[in-house]
């Protein structure tokens, strides 16, 4: 695999790039559709739901969705609207509504922690940061050789700052504007081992740096490096995590696809032996930190060029950067024209703010329940077309 070449002279075949399955995790808010409020009912949701497969997360307000893997975009477009029927079905069984949205509009009680040991462990060490709810969309494509893995992580890094600013969905928290696009990113800080990724020399120094966060008390367990970019301990996946939980189905889709177009840029780079340059984590923390301030809509996003550069100009050149790998795998026009949308109606960051001025909090779950659901049919995954979420005229949306 690492001698993969997707250059306009030498263009790998699409089976290659077809073995660059992909998988996607989604964590939602649960919901009272009467008021609102955080629904502690992550327990009844999962027993409810007997087809797919529904995890639970830190908070009882909160549950996980998991894609099959997926060889295809349009597979995983696919899937993401299935688990999210899947779980919106569930949760009505158990009188709540699932919110994609990365904070919750109100926060649960304190002390809301779900009732596993391991979860209750958490709490009990780390306090505080234990009852924060965010919710993210990680994506995972199969990387099998690890050492290739952490190479192809530190070619990812730069771009980390551009994908926060794509799916930026949290920008309120008790019912007012936090002034920040991601709110759950800054929460998530609060986290020893979260942030962008060190440089990797191997897959030995990424085990020694883990090793040495357990041996701190960093972390209780492998499940716990929450770097944006981190190797799967259980998967022979490279997975992403910067991202909050995209507004809609075809948003998540965008975001796997450019999440699988760099992995597989970075693969072949690294087959002509090019290694990416080592950014320090400093300066990425800052720019990550612009990206969730401004969103799509600020003008001072760091990137790995110098100078200053908002994220609508970070994304074009992030998609000029993977087009080659996105016209091989066929999802380039999907890919550009989804990416349009999103830069022309907003993010969920900008509806979510949209709808607060124009109706207050309760106006932002109505937007964000009907964002959560929306969806047409999968025979609509079509090359250049995409969906628009239908009344957002109305809502600002």
């Amino acid at each position: 695999m690492a001698s993969l070449s997707i250059d306009r002279r030498d263009r790998c075949h699409r089976d290659d790039i077809r073995a660059f399955t992909v998988g996607v995790e989604e964590e939602f808010v649960l919901v009272d559709p009467a008021t609102g409020r955080p629904s502690l009912t992550n327990t009844t949701v999962a027993a409810a739901e007997t087809g797919t497969a529904l995890q639970l997360e830190l908070s009882q307000c909160q549950i996980e969705t998991c894609t099959p893997v997926c060889a295809s975009i349009e597979a995983v477009h696919r899937e993401v609207r299935r688990a999210r029927i899947a779980v919106i079905d569930a949760a009505a069984r158990s009188g709540s509504f699932p919110l994609a949205v990365g904070v919750p509009i109100w926060g649960p009680p304190a002390g809301s922690i779900t009732g596993t040991p391991r979860y209750q462990r958490i709490a009990r060490y780390f306090g505080a940061p234990a009852d924060q709810v965010t919710c993210g969309c990680h994506v995972h494509v199969c990387v099998p050789d690890r050492d290739l893995a952490v190479q192809v992580s530190n070619h990812l890094r730069r771009w980390l700052p551009a994908l926060l600013a794509l799916t930026a969905n949290s920008p309120i928290a008790e019912g007012i504007d936090t002034g920040h696009a991601s709110w759950r990113h800054i929460m998530w800080a609060r986290w020893p081992s979260s942030g962008p990724p060190p440089y990797f020399r191997s897959a030995a120094h990424y085990d020694d740096i883990v090793a040495r966060l357990a041996r701190d008390g960093q972390i209780l367990d492998p499940a716990m490096v929450y770097w944006d970019i981190r190797l799967s301990a259980h998967l022979p996946t490279i997975e992403v995590r910067i991202s909050d939980v995209p507004a809609t189905a075809e948003e998540t889709a965008l975001l796997a696809s450019l999440v699988r177009g760099l992995v597989i840029t970075s693969v072949a780079a690294i087959g002509r032996g090019h290694f990416a340059v080592p950014i320090p984590r400093s300066r990425l923390r800052s720019a990550c930190r612009s990206a969730a301030r401004d969103g799509l809509c600020g003008t001072r996003l760091a990137t790995a060029v110098p100078g200053r550069r908002d994220g609508r100009h970070a994304l074009a050149r992030l998609l000029c950067h993977v087009r080659p790998a996105l016209e091989e795998s066929g999802d380039y026009a999907f890919t550009r024209d989804a990416l349009a949308a999103v830069l022309t109606s907003g993010n969920g960051a900008v509806r979510q703010r949209r709808a607060l001025l124009a109706g207050g909090p309760a106006n932002v779950i109505d937007v964000l329940s009907r964002l959560t659901a929306e969806g047409g049919a999968a025979d609509d995954f079509q090359r250049g077309k995409v969906t628009r979420p239908a009344g957002h005229e109305r809502t600002g949306g």
